[in-house]
């Protein structure tokens, strides 16, 4: 990894889409990239490519919807929104993540003597 801007772990790209879209309501690629960039502090940049496959891959597992709109600069833009089938992935999603996060937690805290425990966060 480097230092400068973090590589995402496979699955992270699709919760923070599906994150977007539940805290921002419908909105179009460009426009849920950059919400993503803005809140990771541009430690997370996104290409066209790579979010335009996460946008197809939701859709076609149902997690997403599209529909064709007029963007804010008066251009046509496909936007998407979160499906029901999709609030219920972000729920699960979210909390297997959060458990995963809490593990690295504990691990990353370890003492080197093993006699000594970790404090469970």
């Amino acid at each position: 990894m480097t230092a400068d801007k973090l590589d995402l772990l496979q699955g992270t790209l699709d919760l923070m889409v599906l994150q977007t879209l539940a805290a921002m309501g419908s909105l179009h690629g460009y426009g849920i990239a950059r919400r993503i960039e803005q809140v990771s502090g541009n430690e997370v940049l996104l290409n066209q490519g790579t979010i335009y496959a996460s946008l197809v891959r939701l859709e076609q597992r149902g997690w997403i919807a599209s529909s064709w709109g007029v963007s804010g600069n008066n251009r046509k833009a496909k936007f998407y929104a979160l499906t029901p089938a999709g609030q219920q992935q972000l729920t699960a999603d979210a909390h297997y993540w959060q458990r995963l996060s809490g593990v690295m937690d504990r691990v990353l805290a370890m003492s080197a003597d093993p006699d000594e425990e970790a404090t469970p966060a």
